[in-house]
């Protein structure tokens, strides 16, 4: 993500990102574009043999054609029958469907996972999840964001331009595979307020005193909300120069690259609050399965002394994935991932209405995947070789330039124009997940959850057959779908 210009007299606007694209063809990937020029060359070479190969060979390779051609949404159809095939071998082995066991393991994508409770250089305990299959570490960090509603213009864009500064420094930070940052909101159950009056209620004090305070905890809910900030670093500790050999050397490299980057957090208008524990993940985890728990959660998290014994208190007693909700415990979950980033230029409280508190449980995370420094000026120069490459394609086929493609093309040169002044380059994403606690209400949850995100310039696209995977990405684990598919 980079700066824009703005007058002086207007709001700073902020775009300049754009979706990564190689060198293909009317808008295919580069595999399909070599694979469509490898079956013409195979017809020609055919053709030329024995004419009379053609007969067997054209059929075969015109569907193969229009199974990687032909649009189905934002995919080619060959890839939407490739996901309901897995999805129908999925279900056909029961792989869809959890029930909690003696292993004490979550569901799906956060099987391997394993939490562990670690303590930093002054001795103060935080969590780290640790993935067994890919060795990746993930901490959270706990945050508080200031509104910038409350704030000086000038400060709401120093904020900005140091959020752009800090994700650029982590092109630096070899051990670092993506940064998570996820706003979850929820209607407060009422429990804390509760618990502190009780509390500091004096026997002695009037009937009418009480009978206020009762009537006040009785409300609270219906008037407060649950807001929690979260940043999660993914570590990838094999990609450091040290190369540490063991889990206790990479946990304490881990510590270490955490001081710096979160001292550097304080100065992108947020208040880092600190690590979080490991008991505050399992519970971040236990009321995302479980949302009927939150009070619960809580008075345990307030509770002095509070410790985790790994997953045990966080894995739920049952779950299934179906092609468009997610069911687990007391819950019913739908996931979303964005379809494509504003094409306009944006303010800096473009996403204030999908990330504001609203009747349903609901994580909102934008994942940043950065590039290291060294291989972000290759990444854009291929941007802008390609672009190039299509432009002239067009030229030699005499299509017409579309406004799209012009606007791409300038975003494409302007990135590496920005990347040569120091600018950071990384892949963003975005996933969203609501949460009901009663299904018939989850119709409701889903429009106010596309009306919130068409009003912050964002498209959606449901997570047909992935819905886990989504639930699983606004988690502090460390889950990035990206690298998933790539596996």
């Amino acid at each position: 993500m980079r700066t824009g210009t703005a007058q002086e007299a207007e709001p700073r606007t902020y775009g300049g990102w754009r979706r990564r694209r190689g060198i293909g063809l009317f808008g295919m990937c580069v595999g399909v574009t070599f694979t469509l020029l490898g079956v013409v060359v195979a017809l020609l070479v055919a053709a030329a043999v024995s004419p009379r190969a053609l007969v067997y060979l054209v059929p075969p390779l015109l569907l193969a054609a229009l199974l990687g051609l032909a649009p189905a949404g934002a995919t080619p159809l060959a890839g939407v029958l490739l996901v309901r095939w897995r999805w129908w071998y999925g279900t056909r082995r029961g792989l869809t469907r959890f029930r909690s066991g003696p292993q004490l393991e979550l569901p799906g994508v956060l099987a391997p996972t394993a939490l562990l409770s670690m303590t930093d250089g002054y001795g103060r305990p935080y969590g780290l999840v640790w993935n067994r299959r890919t060795g990746h570490l993930t901490a959270t960090l706990r945050v508080v964001a200031t509104s910038p509603w409350l704030a000086d213009r000038d400060d709401a864009d120093t904020w900005v331009a140091c959020w752009g500064g800090w994700l650029a420094s982590l092109g630096h930070v070899p051990t670092v595979r993506w940064v998570s940052v996820t706003v979850e909101t929820a209607p407060e159950p009422g429990s804390r307020l509760a618990d502190t009056i009780a509390a500091s209620l004096d026997p002695a004090s009037p009937d009418g005193a009480r009978a206020i305070l009762a009537q006040l905890v009785a409300s609270a809910p219906a008037a407060a909300a649950h807001v929690d900030t979260r940043v999660s670093i993914t570590f990838d500790p094999t990609a450091s120069p040290l190369a540490p050999p063991t889990l206790a050397e990479a946990t304490a490299e881990v510590s270490r690259t955490l001081e710096g980057l979160e001292s550097a957090l304080g100065s992108c208008g947020v208040t880092v609050l600190g690590r979080a524990s490991a008991a505050e993940i399992a519970g971040m985890v236990r009321t995302a399965f479980d949302p009927s728990a939150r009070g619960e959660v809580s008075r345990a998290l307030a509770r002095p002394g509070e410790q985790s014994s790994g997953w045990a208190d966080a894995v739920p007693l049952s779950a299934e994935e179906l092609p468009g909700c997610y069911r687990h415990d007391s819950g019913v979950s739908v996931a979303w991932s964005w379809q494509e980033a504003p094409r306009q230029n944006v303010h800096a409280d473009v996403l204030a209405r999908l990330v504001a508190p609203g009747p349903y449980p609901k994580r909102v995370t934008l994942q940043y995947r950065p590039f290291p420094a060294a291989a972000a000026s290759r990444v854009l120069e291929s941007e802008v070789t390609s672009a190039a490459f299509r432009q002239a394609y067009r030229r030699r086929t005499g299509r017409d330039e579309t406004a799209r493609d012009a606007f791409d093309q300038a975003r494409a040169r302007q990135a590496a124009g920005e990347e040569a002044m120091g600018a950071g380059v990384c892949l963003a994403g975005m996933f969203v997940t609501v949460t009901v606690l009663d299904p018939a209400d989850l119709p409701q949850a889903i429009a106010t959850t596309k009306a919130a995100a068409e009003s912050s310039k964002i498209r959606l696209r449901p997570l047909t057959g992935s819905q886990a995977v989504g639930f699983a990405a606004t988690l502090p684990c460390g889950t990035c779908p990206p690298a998933l598919a790539r596996r």
